[in-house]
């Protein structure tokens, strides 16, 4: 059976979950869309159903899977619905509901709803993607108030730039959400992975971290409760076969890399196929047998060549950690000229084994 596999350490994801509920003094939604950053969506809410607040993914397939698999926390959904028929399957499986342009507002008062519904009303506080209007974010709460078609209305926001620690466009956000609720008695929520992390005064009655339940930092440098953080996933794979090159000697395609010695190279069994970033360069850092190493050359589809040179006892069968708890997926995304959100979605092909269950 081919070596290759993402090993996800359930204990690390929820120390995580706590560290970011205990961190900002808040309830938490665990955000699991995008089958949970790669991690599995169903297997990470079973793992933290008995201690999470609820959970967020983006759209009602993914909320519908959670419930399909018994999953009875509540669930909300940041994106909304997208067609008005949406409106009874949220009922039905008691559902939160993102409220964030204008048009939801008006299907929502013109439905025939057989509950209220649990909405969040977002406003567009200077991210410009989605949500209300500041001018238009108070007359779009007392719709919904008068609807009759809400039981609760928390008021939402997200932050364009929080991971950036010295930016005071969150500052500069936070201003315009609090001006524009202005008297409004109402739940809030603001702070997703990098302001639970790196914003401490901004106030929020739930918060959304996604990235930091993985064990991954958002930001750049160094940061007190980033560093607490456990990594979640271990890419991991085996060396499986290994050639000796003497110096001037190309590595794989295009020969990006010339041997500048005498080395030894081995081929790992993992590439672009199974999520490994295909423009990671030579020199990212990569773990042979609990010894650090770098990948050469560019990677395969399903192959990917490293240094064996200076390993000792290095060889056939090697096990080979792509990232994880000794090579932070940070790293390996800085040399790639990406960000671990990216590489962590882009995860496929390699079976998922879970530990601490």
């Amino acid at each position: 059976m081919r070596p290759a596999r993402a090993v996800i350490d359930l204990q690390a994801l929820r120390h995580n979950y706590q560290l970011a509920r205990d961190t900002a003094n808040a309830k938490a939604l665990a955000v699991i869309k995008a089958d949970a950053y790669g991690h599995g969506a169903v297997s990470v809410a079973q793992a933290l159903e008995s201690q999470a607040d609820g959970f967020a993914v983006a759209c009602i397939e993914e909320a519908l899977e959670l419930r399909q698999a018994g999953i009875r926390a509540p669930i909300l959904l940041l994106e909304g619905f997208f067609e008005a028929d949406e409106l009874a399957l949220i009922v039905e499986h008691d559902f939160w509901c993102v409220v964030h342009s204008l048009w939801q507002v008006d299907v929502i008062e013109q439905a025939a709803l057989a509950e209220p519904l649990n909405l969040w009303l977002k406003m567009d506080s200077g991210m410009h993607r989605v949500g209300i209007h500041p001018s238009e974010f108070q007359a779009a709460h007392r719709r919904l108030l008068s609807s009759g078609k809400a039981a609760k209305v928390v008021l939402m926001s997200h932050f364009a730039r929080a991971d950036e620690l010295d930016s005071a466009r969150t500052d500069e956000q936070l201003a315009i959400f609090q001006s524009a609720r202005a008297g409004l008695p109402a739940e809030i929520s603001l702070r997703n992975s990098p302001a639970v992390m790196g914003w401490p005064t901004v106030p929020s009655d739930w918060v959304r971290p996604g990235i930091m339940l993985y064990g991954a930092t958002p930001f750049d440098q160094p940061q007190s409760v980033a560093d607490r953080l456990q990594p979640v996933m271990s890419l991991e794979s085996r060396v499986i076969c290994v050639r000796d090159l003497p110096a001037g000697e190309p590595v794989g395609y295009g020969g990006t890399f010339i041997a500048e010695r005498s080395m030894r190279i081995g081929v790992v069994a993992m590439g672009y196929a199974d999520g490994y970033p295909r423009q990671a360069p030579t020199g990212t850092p990569v773990m042979i047998d609990g010894h650090r190493s770098q990948l050469l050359g560019r990677v395969s589809m399903d192959m990917l060549c490293v240094d064996l040179t200076d390993v000792p006892g290095s060889g056939l069968g090697s096990d080979v950690q792509l990232w994880g708890k000794n090579i932070l997926i940070s790293d390996v995304a800085a040399h790639a000229g990406m960000i671990p959100y990216q590489i962590l979605c882009n995860l496929k092909r390699v079976p998922r084994l879970y530990s601490g269950r």
